[in-house]
């Protein structure tokens, strides 16, 4: 399915460390919208698509949300790599440190793990691209939320890039949704659907 190229799809290079930023920005590595979930939701959800142009737009976006996941992870790694005690201890970070060192582990900044249970998938194209748009302006929400406690410019770079990933990701589901939708209604889907009518 995939050929991986051994790269960023994104160059991070980031200098000064930080661990109050980084538990900030590991939301978007296993929080309740971040790309762990969003790169499990459409690979899941693509199976039971009908239509092999929207399977492909879900195949092609769910593969890039692992790539959003990798550079998520390497932002975080490096904002926390070669930290002193004492620098853990003054920001804050020694709760994450006490169960995970500085490893990445896929939790909100809250601190809870990541649950399946924050995403979903229904096997109905309608209602798991309605899930999927609102999951994109989710993650674009929580990366404006990112960007609001950042000065960092070699951080603010990649959040940005991310960010504007889940506009493109955002129109694309749209697109999907308006195709799906005339296909639908070329078949009268709505008006009328043998599976759930209840007078025939």
């Amino acid at each position: 399915m995939w050929v991986y190229e051994k790269k960023l799809q994104y160059p991070i290079n980031i200098k000064q460390t930080n661990p109050k930023l980084a538990k900030i920005i590991l939301s978007q590595y296993g929080g309740p919208d971040g790309e762990l979930g969003a790169s499990l939701r459409y690979l899941s959800q693509r199976y039971s698509v009908p239509y092999p142009e929207v399977k492909a737009v879900l195949t092609d976006i769910g593969t890039e949300e692992l790539a959003h996941l990798e550079m998520v992870g390497t932002i975080v790694y490096q904002l926390t790599k070669g930290l002193s005690m004492e620098e853990i201890k003054a920001s804050g970070f020694g709760d994450y440190f006490v169960d995970h060192t500085t490893g990445i582990y896929p939790a909100a900044a809250s601190g809870v793990p990541y649950s399946a249970s924050t995403m979903q998938v229904k096997g109905d194209i309608i209602t798991d691209l309605h899930e999927n748009l609102a999951a994109e302006q989710k993650a674009r929400t929580t990366y404006d939320n990112i960007l609001r406690f950042c000065d960092d410019p070699d951080v603010i770079d990649a959040i940005r890039f991310l960010r504007a990933r889940e506009v493109v990701h955002y129109q694309r589901f749209g697109e999907a949704l308006r195709l799906v939708t005339d296909k639908l209604d070329s078949k009268n889907f709505y008006a009328f659907n043998p599976g759930f009518d209840k007078k025939k």
